[in-house]
């Protein structure tokens, strides 16, 4: 057993999208920042240090803990460190289909969550880490590996995503549709645990709806500019002139990133769900919202407001934006969200079906989308059997969606009962990395 529970444990939820981290009990995480990693590779990295070097004379100081040079290539982590662009810098994510594909990305943004967002020391808090329903034993033995050996972490617990969301809500049971930034995923929880073989996965996630809303507006011929490619003069009080700037040797990877965090906001304020399913002859004179973007162009968006979030409930729409062809092969194999839903439920135990079908619960960043619920509901309440009250559960605040892992983390890992639950240090160096399979199953 883990017995320092005077300080109060470390809860971190890596997303595909976004990383959060903060101390248990609170009600939201301290540091939240994109779970991408830039890269610069050796011989370049030299270069961009040798500029640095002349500007700061002091250029110890003004190097951040995150810039860490790995083997020749120097990584950048955090909000800070990845809006500044720099020559040759790539932008990777460690993470692909909800699965960590590059353990050295994963390491780095770790330890910029414990260094330089929560300032603390890993030596002293016990950790508990939020894992893709689906995740491997290998993942987690490496994960417990990288915890105990490098960290040196006094106390380690892993928890399935659906299950901290599920201890969010205050439920023990429900159907957990988790919409998040690379991937949806749907996980039956029962009396606290996933029942794996009915958990289904779709990769129709934030992103994909972003670069959706990116192809389409770009296809109407609209420039998405981001922020370092232009400058802004005043000419007269309150009007600009903008300018392009130059900038060759920036990579398409972080020009993409940077215009996805520009229309990912731009789907944030203004999309929503049809109620009915999208066609383009009741859509076609819709009235449109405006937008302004960074360089002061407005964009007036009319269709796309519906036609892009529609995309979770009926994929095949894909096919009809230009630019998206590269999804056409696997558009075929993606179900709508009602449809996966029910076969997720139908892969369940006869008993718990009425009650799963009581208790859906929404979470994740993109299940925010205003609409999302109500559509759910109306879709499932006509394709569910008669017997089923259907009833989609959502909290009202969207920070509470966002973060529900890490808010079920919170709870979970500050409970008094849960303390004994700890894969401790001791156990660790007793039985290995393969007992973690034991302690959190």
């Amino acid at each position: 057993m883990y017995g320092g529970d005077e300080v109060s444990a470390i809860v971190v939820d890596l997303g595909s999208h976004t990383c959060k981290a903060g101390y248990a009990g609170e009600d939201a995480p301290k540091a939240v920042f994109p779970s991408v990693v830039g890269a610069v590779d050796g011989i370049e990295a030299m270069d961009v240090d040798a500029d640095s070097t002349k500007t700061n004379s002091n250029s110890e100081d003004s190097k951040t803990e995150s810039e860490k040079e790995k083997g020749k290539r120097k990584l950048y982590v955090g909000s800070q460190a990845m809006s500044y662009r720099r020559d040759h810098m790539e932008v990777l994510s460690p993470i692909k289909d909800g699965i960590v594909s590059d353990w050295d990305l994963v390491d780095n943004i770790w330890e910029h969550a414990f260094k330089s967002c929560l300032m603390i020391d890993p030596t002293e808090h016990p950790m508990l880490l939020a894992e893709p329903p689906l995740n491997t034993q290998q993942q987690r033995e490496k994960a417990a590996e990288l915890m105990f050996e490098k960290y040196k972490v006094p106390a380690l617990f892993m928890a399935k995503n659906p299950v901290l969301t599920s201890f969010a809500t205050g439920r023990a049971t429900s159907l957990v549709v988790d919409c998040g930034g690379g991937s949806t995923t749907i996980s039956p929880v029962h009396d606290g645990y996933v029942l794996q073989k009915a958990v289904l996965s779709s990769p129709l996630g934030g992103e994909f709806l972003t670069d959706c809303l990116l192809k389409s507006l770009e296809s109407k011929g609209i420039k998405i500019r981001p922020r370092y490619s232009f400058k802004r003069k005043e000419i007269r009080a309150g009007e600009f002139q903008v300018e392009d700037v130059d900038i060759p040797n920036t990579t398409e990877s972080y020009k993409l990133f940077c215009q996805r965090m520009i229309v990912g906001d731009i789907k944030d304020s203004i999309c929503r769900v049809p109620d009915t399913p999208y066609d383009d002859k009741s859509y076609s004179n819709i009235p449109t919202t405006s937008y302004e973007l960074p360089d002061g162009q407005m964009l007036e968006i009319g269709a796309d407001r519906f036609k892009v979030p529609d995309v979770m409930f009926n994929p095949s729409i894909v096919q009809t934006i230009p630019g998206m062809e590269k999804y056409a092969d696997m558009i075929p194999s993606v179900r709508g969200l009602p449809h996966m839903v029910m076969e997720s439920i139908n892969k369940c135990d006869v008993d718990i079906r009425r009650e799963l079908y009581s208790s859906i619960l929404l979470a994740g960043g993109t299940s925010s989308m205003q609409q999302l619920k109500e559509r759910l509901e109306k879709d499932l309440i006509e394709e569910s059997p008669h017997s089923a009250r259907v009833k989609v559960l959502a909290s009202g605040n969207t920070t509470e969606r966002r973060f529900s892992v890490w808010i079920g983390g919170s709870i979970l890992a500050s409970l008094g009962s849960f303390q004994q639950m700890w894969f401790s240090k001791s156990e660790y160096e007793e039985h290995g990395a393969s007992y973690i399979q034991r302690k959190c199953p």
